[in-house]
């Protein structure tokens, strides 16, 4: 199917005065003690909010918050966000208590031009996740035009990402998504040549889809995490007690064979996952120790292969990031695509622990030609699957 998905920036000025917009958004961020801990996930819907009701639009915001399980959990509640949007917009954003109701609808009859308002939680409701025809209805019935600015949600069939847009005549993608789409497509269909994937992570079978999908794109595959122990071991390389995937070894070997592979030529290892855990570098990982990290000759040589042009692309932390001594592959590694990005190479960061990384090195997300906001859903585009929140937009006529 084409991805040339109709967005808010195609349609007329004119279109949104007076009109009620819902939008999906992606609020699913850390919250301690009444506190955003990590706000990236906000600040990036601001300009389709901002784009909205400066043409008048009245806005109502839809989002997630962690698993409350389809019942109303107060540490799930979305208030400290409405008020912490309110801060960032310097602009008053309403609270409905819940994301359905007589109350929630007399909110929403009562907003004016300009004006926006943030439903509770969707999963309040179970319903929301089963993708209920009637709840669906419910959400459709409050608006006149759906927008989805929630890429991290769009491979989830749900009522706020799929159901209700059904039900609504005009459905279009908002201007993150529109970035998050153009940004992905191109890696996945028309990738500038030399074409570099590198992925880290813990598991192999969660980038199945993406390899193979890819592999016959790429030119080679960079490969650390928890993932390249399975790999190493499928050449006979022994791993001590690194993290295997036994039922893969078969698979990733015929993924070697192509020879687009290239894997750790040394490792950080330790006793342990802890701050007070013994490691060193090694070549060789002893019987009793684990691979925690790429070693210092891989990251000079994985830092080679980082084109200057053409594309890269990257998901999954090289090491055990959350331990600073086990980070120094990944925390490299993202320095070096930053630099090979100014100089004229195509960059794409995958979503999930990648923006750890990003976190770690304090490097801002314009050094990359585009940070993605998804994990599973960029995962699942990147292997050629249609995702249900993408395709129930409306086609953009050229």
């Amino acid at each position: 199917m084409s991805y040339a998905k109709l967005s808010i920036l195609d349609l007329p000025d004119n279109i949104f005065k007076g009109k009620r917009v819902f939008v999906r958004v992606d609020f699913n961020v850390p919250i301690k003690d009444g506190n955003i801990v990590d706000d990236i996930r906000i600040r990036k819907t601001i300009p389709t909010i901002t784009y909205l009701t400066d043409r008048d639009g009245r806005v109502i915001l839809a989002s997630h918050l962690g698993r409350p399980k389809g019942s109303r959990d107060p540490k799930y509640s979305l208030k400290p966000v409405a008020e912490h949007l309110s801060r960032l917009l310097k602009k008053e954003v309403k609270f409905a208590d819940d994301c359905i109701g007589e109350n929630t609808r007399k909110l929403v009859d009562e907003l004016k031009d300009g004006e926006i308002l943030l439903l509770e939680n969707l999963r309040f409701h179970e319903e929301e996740e089963k993708n209920d025809p009637e709840f669906s209805e419910k959400l459709a019935s409050y608006c006149d035009i759906y927008v989805n600015d929630a890429f991290a949600t769009a491979h989830r069939a749900h009522a706020s990402t799929y159901g209700m847009a059904v039900n609504v005549k005009t459905r279009a993608a908002g201007i993150l998504m529109k970035k998050e789409v153009e940004a992905l497509t191109k890696v996945r269909e028309n990738p500038e040549h030399p074409f570099v994937v590198i992925l880290g992570g813990a598991k192999v079978k969660d980038k199945i889809g993406l390899i193979e999908y890819l592999l016959p794109k790429a030119d080679a595959f960079l490969i650390g995490g928890g993932m390249a122990y399975t790999f190493l071991y499928a050449t006979g390389v022994k791993i001590g007690k690194s993290l295997l995937e036994e039922e893969m070894v078969e698979k990733v070997k015929d993924y070697i064979s192509t020879d687009k592979i290239v894997l750790p030529e040394d490792h950080v290892v330790a006793d342990k996952i802890a701050e007070d855990a013994n490691y060193k570098a090694v070549r060789d990982i002893p019987d009793d120790m684990m691979g925690v990290d790429i070693g210092p000759i891989t990251i000079g040589r994985y830092i080679s292969l980082i084109p200057e042009t053409g594309t890269v692309f990257w998901n999954g932390p090289l090491g055990v990031i959350e331990v600073d001594e086990f980070s120094k592959g990944s925390t490299e590694i993202c320095r070096a695509i930053a630099y090979k990005t100014s100089q004229g190479v195509f960059s794409v960061l995958g979503g999930g622990d990648t923006l750890t990384v990003l976190e770690k090195t304090r490097l801002d997300e314009d050094r990359f030609s585009h940070v993605s906001s998804g994990g599973g859903a960029t995962l699942e585009f990147l292997a050629g699957m249609d995702l249900p929140g993408i395709k129930i937009l409306d086609d953009r006529k050229d």
